[in-house]
């Protein structure tokens, strides 16, 4: 069971609750398809601070936010174990009269 972050009062600014976009061939098929894009978040960063940091960032409208808590894996450098940082990636979905351009 992944380790859960502290839950803090602490006001984010919509850059410090968005890290990246992730650009992946499922995430670009839904774009194109459902207009749902995937980002990698804050873990202490909530839905409704996850949508206000988006309409603000990309001047769009969120019509759902869907969020995920992924576990790092288990990686190996030669002979030492380690495991990569676990992390929150959110899937908004935007109205249908809107678009967010990557490239």
């Amino acid at each position: 069971m992944a380790k859960q972050p502290p839950k803090t009062s602490m006001e984010l600014t919509p850059h410090q609750i968005v890290y990246r976009q992730l650009v992946t061939e499922k995430g670009v098929h839904k774009a194109t398809r459902q207009n749902r894009y995937a980002f990698e978040v804050s873990p202490l960063a909530t839905k409704t601070q996850i949508k206000g940091a988006i309409e603000e960032l990309f001047n769009v409208k969120v019509v759902a936010v869907a969020t995920q808590n992924r576990d790092g894996k288990a990686r190996r450098y030669k002979a030492r174990a380690g495991r990569t940082k676990a992390w929150k990636k959110a899937i908004v979905k935007l109205g249908s009269e809107y678009k967010i351009d990557f490239f």
